[in-house]
């Protein structure tokens, strides 16, 4: 953690609570997983479904699911749909990227259980090809997959992101790596300073690094 942990702690107290089905998957995801802090977690999760809640985005997509927290938060944000329940008809929409086919049956049950099914698509495999494949125009992307791979993602979702809509990337502090000795960065961290100085030269593009647990970085689209 890059603040205290009381800080943490103070600010989970004084932040509405997590809706029952996301303190659900927290806590199983806590028990079953090797790395639980993968998890977008309480504050992270509250910030991406009120920013869902600010910018009313219509697409979605988000690469690496994890377990389903984020996808579940910024889901339960987004508008309902506009019209009876189809998928990829009559409403907002999330496309979440999952590489790890063990997690789907998870993933998918939360989803059931958040009452998401119609609104959040779950696609398992490289996040590179399904993206390609998409022919959707994105109001926001958020990206939480592996690291060294970050700076492909932003390139590959950027042109198909609308003018003003919002990227939002994750880890971009890295445990505070970042501003290690660049020649004793490991391929993670030499990822995420890539991508942070790329997004930080790119014009076409506003940024914001936000020191949200791992760092987080709000990029807009000019």
């Amino acid at each position: 953690m890059i603040i205290d942990d009381f800080l943490i702690a103070y600010c989970e107290a004084h932040t509405s609570p997590e809706p029952p089905v996301l303190a659900k998957l927290n806590r199983e995801t806590h028990l079953s997983q090797v790395y639980p802090q993968m998890l977008s977690g309480h504050l992270q999760g509250t910030l991406l479904r009120m920013i869902c809640q600010m910018i009313r985005p219509n697409r979605v997509l988000e690469i690496g699911t994890f377990t389903g927290y984020s996808a579940i938060a910024m889901g339960l944000g987004m508008t309902p749909p506009l019209a009876p329940p189809q998928k990829g008809r009559g409403g907002a929409l999330l496309h979440t990227v999952e590489i790890n086919p063990e997690l789907e049956d998870g993933i998918r049950k939360y989803i059931s259980e958040a009452g998401l099914e119609d609104r959040i698509i779950l696609h398992i495999g490289e996040a590179l090809e399904i993206i390609a494949t998409m022919d959707e125009d994105w109001d926001l992307v958020f990206i939480d997959a592996d690291k060294p791979n970050y700076l492909n993602y932003y390139n590959a979702v950027l042109p198909r992101v609308k003018q003003g809509g919002f990227i939002i990337a994750d880890n971009v502090l890295w445990d505070g790596k970042v501003t290690a000795d660049r020649t004793k960065m490991d391929k993670d961290t030499r990822g995420i300073v890539e991508f942070n100085e790329f997004v930080q030269n790119d014009e076409r593009v506003e940024n914001l690094m936000l020191p949200v647990r791992d760092g987080l970085s709000i990029i807009r689209k000019r």
